[in-house]
């Protein structure tokens, strides 16, 4: 009864298949066991039989064996056809073997009734119920056996059917508890490299952009002789070994984003741009809870203002459950990407919104809402920044 148990490894499995538990040796010893049960009969034919009955006893146990086995590979291999013909054959197995081993020959007869267990569950009761019947009446009904209903051998019978069934429907159970498993870490794992690639992205964006505008305004500095380009590429330098950190910070999960350092680190990145900078001075009216994604957010939005907006003027609002921000470029920020997509994935798991499009004629406005805040939405005032 290969594979009888329910449990089937995958083929050309790695060795750390956590399928295994159900395969090789183990499943072996599973299946051989049954093999207990036509030994069983031979002891019978021992016991009633003797000579040339004897023989033609122990013969035919041996044939049952053999099906045995040959059934096993066919349910291992799902061929139904060659299953029923096999099983059809045991049957007619067991009833020769009756007059040789007499009762104890139904222990051949809890073999097959297994395989019918596994095979087709919604037969069992109908099957079982005849098969016990039957156990039940022929020594009862066959006079020369001198024995009275067959109580002994019915009950060996429903007991190993069952047990069989109920081993089958805990090995699938279990098979699909561990695929269940195996799939959740696969979501895992793919969770983990999406939060690696957003987090390169929102972290390594918003440095190597500021390390580029910088480096270009060192180098315009640097051709008209001015003083200034030495502090520009100290200033690069910095924002290498910045990004350096922010990169291994987020390989390793660990992420410190807070909305005043990316106030402070955006209002220095549009400077260095060119652009006249608008953005509040304190975060007090943020609620705790928001500071951090709101940070993100204003990463995300101050870098792609730098990059895409070419815009002169950059506005940052705040309030309790609202971060909104305001240029008066072209539109670049619409630009589609990772850097939004990453943006609206952290604001929808805070259970937040993202609204993003034209600001009138002329700009683009980023605005995050997160649920209802208990505190006035009231607006913090920005500090004109240059």
């Amino acid at each position: 009864m290969d594979e009888a148990l329910g449990a089937r490894t995958e083929s050309g499995s790695p060795g750390g298949d956590p399928l295994r538990w159900a395969g090789g040796w183990r499943r072996a010893m599973l299946a051989a066991g049954m093999f207990v049960y036509p030994f069983v009969c031979m002891v019978g034919v021992t016991q009633y039989s003797e000579g040339g009955a004897a023989f033609a006893g122990y013969t035919i146990a041996l044939a049952f064996c053999v099906l045995y086995v040959m059934a096993g590979v066919a349910f291992v291999r799902h061929f139904e056809g060659r299953l029923a013909v096999l099983l059809a054959g045991m049957f007619v197995l067991f009833v020769a073997e009756l007059p040789f081993a007499r009762t104890l020959a139904f222990y051949l007869l809890a073999v097959i009734v297994s395989f019918v267990a596994l095979t087709r569950p919604r037969r069992l009761p109908v099957v079982l119920g005849a098969a016990a019947a039957l156990t039940l009446v022929v020594p009862w009904a066959v006079r020369p056996w001198h024995s009275g209903p067959g109580v002994l051998e019915a009950v060996m019978l429903v007991f190993t059917s069952l047990v069989v069934r109920g081993y089958a429907e805990l090995a699938r159970a279990n098979r699909e508890l561990l695929e269940a498993r195996a799939e959740v870490e696969r979501l895992a794992s793919e969770a983990e490299r999406n939060r690696i690639a957003r987090d390169l992205h929102d972290l390594l964006g918003h440095s190597l952009t500021a390390i580029t505008v910088k480096s270009n305004l060192a180098r315009r500095l640097a051709e008209g002789g001015a003083e200034r380009a030495v502090g520009e590429i100290t200033e690069v330098e910095r924002l290498s070994r910045q990004a350096l950190g922010e990169v291994r910070a987020a390989v390793s999960g660990y992420r410190e984003v807070t909305l005043p350092g990316e106030l402070a680190r955006g209002r220095e990145l549009l400077r260095a741009a060119g652009v006249t900078a608008d953005l509040p001075s304190a975060v007090d009216v943020v609620d705790a809870g928001n500071r951090e994604l709101f940070g993100w957010v204003v990463r995300e939005g101050l870098t792609n203002v730098v990059r895409h907006a070419r815009a002169t003027r950059c506005t940052v609002t705040l309030s309790a459950a609202e971060v909104e921000i305001l240029d008066d470029g072209v539109g670049g920020a619409a630009v589609p990407g990772s850097g939004l997509t990453g943006l609206r994935e952290r604001v929808a798991a805070a259970g937040g919104e993202v609204e993003s499009g034209p600001a009138g004629a002329r700009g683009w406005r980023l605005r995050v809402t997160v649920g209802a805040s208990s505190r006035p939405d009231v607006p913090s005032r920005p500090d004109a920044v240059s």
